[in-house]
């Protein structure tokens, strides 16, 4: 995997970070990989109950490196189109760097400082919680360079904000405040160090039932996006997959006996 972003697993959470600090962590052609290839990785490891997203030094992402872009057309070995459609799953390469933490199957919890600018925002868009620092500052940027965005972010806003908000800060390309993007719907909470309160949350989630914690991730991310029947058909089938199995008897076990529970690792 790149160097662009970092992964350390302990306890059951996955600490994700983005990893180019002296470009305030801007999504070059390696950042993008970096991102795909972290979510990919977490996909496949079964043990990572929850996953923090987080960006080193002064920024959570600062958006598209246009500089590194640019030096690209002088390279004489070709890259990978971030436009090129992937092999498996909706999108193409550069929406899934940001769109593929919402599909991962546990919990992902953004913690945002400094700037989350552009395809940065669309990256924090794509956790399912985000805590943020009240002066961050967030922006759907790409207006400033007559374009839209592209990152999946039309996708993710659209279930967290009002059309309208949506559309004024995609046409004017405004920058909200931590306390504001609150108040939008943007983000979940403000905090003055957003990584701590986000890893308190993670680790909360990562003692509960994992079974249980992915089938209602996956039933919430269906539930916006399912009609009624749909939507009732598959709560009935989720949890009719989890009733009896270990964990859940655990759960009533350690409630019961008034005591921790000890969950094992989803197969």
């Amino acid at each position: 995997m790149s160097d662009r972003v970092t992964i350390s697993i302990e306890d059951g959470v996955a600490d994700v970070r983005l990893n180019r600090p002296e470009k305030m962590n801007a999504l070059d052609q390696a950042m993008f990989e970096g991102l795909a290839g972290a979510a990919h990785e977490l996909a496949a490891n079964a043990k990572v109950r929850a996953a923090v997203l987080s960006g080193n030094g002064r920024a959570f992402c600062a958006g598209l490196d246009f500089g590194g872009f640019a030096g690209m057309a002088t390279e004489e070995r070709p890259r990978r189109s971030l436009l090129a459609q992937q092999e498996s799953g909706p999108g193409n390469f550069a929406q899934m760097a940001a769109y593929a933490w919402s599909m991962l199957p546990m919990p992902v919890v953004a913690a945002v400082h400094g700037v989350a600018f552009g395809g940065g925002l669309q990256v924090a868009l794509g956790a399912d919680i985000r805590f943020v620092t009240p002066d961050a500052q967030l922006s759907v940027m790409e207006i400033k360079w007559g374009l839209i965005p592209d990152m999946s972010g039309t996708q993710t806003m659209r279930h967290l904000v009002r059309l309208d908000v949506m559309k004024e800060l995609t046409f004017s390309g405004r920058i909200v405040s931590g306390a504001e993007a609150v108040e939008l719907g943007l983000a979940t909470h403000t905090s003055d160090n957003p990584l701590d309160s986000a890893m308190a949350l993670a680790r909360t989630i990562a003692g509960k039932s994992p079974e249980a914690v992915r089938a209602g991730k996956r039933l919430l991310n269906q539930a916006v996006m399912s009609e009624l029947g749909a939507g009732l058909k598959l709560e009935e089938q989720l949890q009719l997959s989890l009733i009896g199995t270990p964990n859940q008897v655990e759960a009533v076990q350690a409630n019961l006996q008034k005591r921790p529970p000890s969950f094992k690792d989803p197969v």
